[in-house]
């Protein structure tokens, strides 16, 4: 009798120790925290952006500040997309430096961003596969490596954390990155996720690489997500925006600043969340460890980029080319379209990824401007076909997206406010009214050629053609009448600027939006 009740107890006690963490979850007051950056495109250096005098941004003083928080109580470090593309100093090792560096700072989840999708999908594979930490893509089908969702205790909190990409990343990466993929609705795919995690989680967090558009209209429509940690918009929310139940965040872009997000729950339940974006500057401390693998990396690219191709005698902006006609876009375009002899040049803005100030500059400046694997093309489009190119163009410039023109040989009117599709008024190609059903060489890039972006027209062109063939990666048809995919549009840009040694593009009126 006795030695039964010694038993009885014994297992009573394991029952208590088993069921601690159940227990305090819903009785305790808890604090968590959820640190996160989003769109960093392997800016590991800190560096000064277009307009500003002022260093920001470096990766090591970033992980050291997380480091940081993360001491204070329980928290999860996420990215929310595009970490392994972009800077010279992730492009030169096809994201490798990201990963590593990532690795070192202890992140607990990454989503996919469209832009991890651009060196191919056998090199996503072995970005996966080098990360400690796993990488979400719930409405991706085809791509096995990717989770759909990771569930962490923290605490006595379990959190799950839903990963989606913006169901756009067919037409903003080349097809063939995408090839054999589906990119599911992430609305439907957030609702199936939710309903089957909500019961065993205290918090769900969507980690979204969708914009913070899509992510607002998502918090409209879809009941059960507490924190909704974007990215791809590369917008800069100060503080949790409250929508309905849940709550939006964004970290802006380029590891400038660190998002952070404190959520107290009592009695299983989320009773308040506040947060703000910590600036990173090149003061204070660093994370050594990040610091050597930064510097390892960046020594590499010195050796390659710092040679000095030409001077600048203005400031070339590429921070507005999805706004508005820029010098920099200008002087892209004018490269291509010379290059080709093609009437005019059609470029989208998302092709110009940074700005160059005044002065010398070097290989690393271009490679930062330009540095998709690009080559140059020229199609045969009619009138129309330009017509509604330039129209897909002008669609999306309210929430400043990529696809916003850059034109050489051309120049054109739109009305913002008017309905899309009917944006585009007046154009002119060499100073001449566009004829509807005259032919026209158009210089692009092969991105666009394919239809990237959402340019059906160009790819309309070439498909069209009866000898339309695909010849390793490069397309050939009666319509396509120059390509050269030896060569890379940042190598191209590179030596218009040591013939001319000194580049000076200007603001010439090719884009007017009509303000009534």
């Amino acid at each position: 009798m006795f030695l039964a009740k010694k038993l009885q107890h014994f297992l009573i006690a394991c029952f208590f120790l088993l069921s601690a963490s159940t227990f305090l979850s819903c009785v305790a007051e808890h604090e968590i925290r959820i640190l996160h950056m989003n769109d960093f495109h392997g800016f590991a250096m800190p560096y000064k952006p277009y307009g500003s005098d002022e260093a920001q941004g470096g990766l090591a003083y970033l992980a050291s500040r997380a480091e940081n928080l993360r001491a204070e109580k329980p928290t999860l470090f996420l990215a929310a997309g595009d970490m392994i593309q972009g800077n010279n100093w992730a492009n030169l090792f096809q994201g490798k430096s990201s990963i590593e560096a990532m690795n070192v700072m202890g992140f607990d989840a990454m989503v996919v961003g469209n832009h991890e999708f651009d060196f191919g999908q056998a090199v996503l594979r072995e970005r996966i596969g080098e990360a400690n930490f796993p990488i979400l893509g719930a409405n991706v089908v085809g791509l096995n490596e990717l989770k759909p969702y990771i569930v962490k205790n923290m605490d006595g909190i379990t959190v799950a954390v839903i990963g989606v990409v913006t169901d756009d990343t067919p037409v903003t990466t080349h097809p063939k990155n995408v090839k054999g993929l589906k990119f599911l609705s992430t609305e439907e795919t957030i609702k199936k996720y939710i309903q089957e995690l909500r019961k065993k989680s205290d918090i769900i967090v969507i980690l979204s690489h969708a914009g913070f558009s899509a992510d607002t209209e998502l918090a409209r429509k879809v009941d059960g997500a507490d924190i909704i940690v974007g990215g791809h918009s590369h917008t800069k929310v100060a503080k949790p925006v409250p929508i309905n139940k849940s709550f939006v965040v964004q970290a802006f872009e380029h590891g400038k600043t660190l998002g952070v997000v404190d959520i107290t729950l009592k009695y299983g339940k989320v009773v308040d969340v506040s947060g703000y974006l910590e600036p990173i500057k090149p003061t204070g401390k660093q994370n050594k460890a990040v610091e050597a693998i930064v510097t390892k990396y960046q020594q590499k690219v010195d050796i390659v980029m710092n040679e000095t191709v030409g001077e600048a005698l203005v400031d070339l902006d590429g921070v507005n080319v999805r706004l508005q006609e820029t010098n920099l876009g200008n002087l892209i375009t004018d490269i291509m379209r010379r290059t080709t002899g093609a009437d005019a040049a059609i470029i989208n803005g998302g092709t110009i990824r940074t700005s160059i100030k005044k002065g010398l500059v070097k290989v690393s400046d271009v490679y930062a401007v330009v540095p998709f694997d690009n080559y140059i093309v020229a199609i045969k489009l009619t009138g129309q076909q330009i017509r509604d190119t330039l129209e897909h163009g002008v669609t999306g410039v309210e929430d400043e997206e990529g696809r916003f023109p850059q034109v050489s040989g051309l120049t054109f009117t739109y009305d913002i406010k008017g309905k899309k599709g009917s944006r585009v008024k007046d154009i002119f190609i060499g100073g001449i009214p566009l004829a509807a059903e005259k032919e026209y060489t158009v210089a692009t890039n092969d991105f666009l050629a394919a239809g990237g972006d959402g340019y059906k027209a160009f790819g309309d062109s070439v498909k069209s053609s009866r000898d339309y063939a695909v010849i390793g990666g490069a397309m050939r048809g009666e319509k396509l009448v120059y390509i050269d995919s030896g060569r890379w549009l940042r190598d191209v840009v590179i030596d218009y600027i040591k013939t001319h040694k000194v580049i000076s593009p200007e603001i010439e009126g090719r884009i007017k939006e009509i303000k009534g």
